[in-house]
């Protein structure tokens, strides 16, 4: 799947709502396709108290769900249409839940790609 394709998935689950005084969703979507070639889409949960979470955490959610770890490719889009980067939160959580995430394709910006590991150039944890 290319980026185009990603970005149009990101984009279809936006739909920005408040859902209490205290909490809006969906104003961020996210795509990301596994190694195993399927698709899973989030959308950011913003709370008043800063516990929520962003699309992109969402939709890695989704994959761990789905019995997948590995992740070919990721992007998250805002209700703009702008293409945004994952938070430190969000790098660190990718890295994490697969060694070989840290190749993951991040679309970080209108043509620009960088890996996961270029976005974690000082990881705290001690490839072997």
């Amino acid at each position: 799947m290319t980026f185009d394709q990603l970005y149009v998935e990101a984009k279809a689950v936006i739909h920005p709502r408040k859902l209490s005084d205290v909490v809006e969703v969906g104003g961020v979507g996210a795509a990301i396709e596994t190694a195993g070639g399927n698709i899973y889409t989030g959308v950011c949960i913003d709370m008043a108290c800063s516990i929520g979470f962003c699309a992109e955490h969402a939709a890695a959610a989704a994959v761990i769900t789905a019995g997948e770890s590995h992740i070919k490719k990721m992007i998250a889009v805002d209700w703009d249409g702008r293409i945004l980067p994952p938070c430190g939160r969000c790098r660190e959580f990718v890295s994490q839940m697969n060694d070989a995430n840290s190749e993951t394709q991040v679309m970080v910006a209108e043509d620009q790609i960088v890996s996961l590991q270029d976005l974690l150039p000082y990881s705290w944890r001690e490839k072997k």
